[in-house]
């Protein structure tokens, strides 16, 4: 299993071999597609969490904070170990607009 997009767009993750069934990258696709932009710094609920695939990639594509609810303790204990250090980095800041050629600057005075 592997977060699909966002900041952590490739990492694998780890998944214990019995008690949960990942959802398929094709359906993560599908759910976040959808969503699109809300997703961006909402709080996001992953119930029945598994491995924690649903809220981890909602992190990597720019959520806010995610809860992850898990009652096996071989999964759960895969989520706690990514919140304790593998988190995806923070979402990169918003492009700043650069002032080009054709667009004086306006805050120094005109050089004569």
């Amino acid at each position: 299993m592997r977060v699909i997009a966002g900041t952590a767009g490739g990492l694998q993750l780890k998944v214990p071999r019995t008690g949960v069934r990942p959802t398929m990258d094709r359906v993560k696709a599908a759910i976040f597609s959808s969503l699109g932009e809300k997703v961006i710094g909402a709080r996001v609920l992953d119930l029945f969490a598994g491995a924690g695939g649903l809220g981890i990639e909602a992190m990597s594509r720019g959520a806010a904070s995610a809860v992850f609810v898990e009652s096996n303790p071989n999964a759960a204990r895969i989520v706690e170990r990514w919140a304790d250090g593998a988190a995806p980095p923070a979402p990169p800041p918003p492009p700043r607009r650069i002032r080009g050629i054709s667009e004086p600057d306006d805050s120094q005075p005109p050089l004569v």
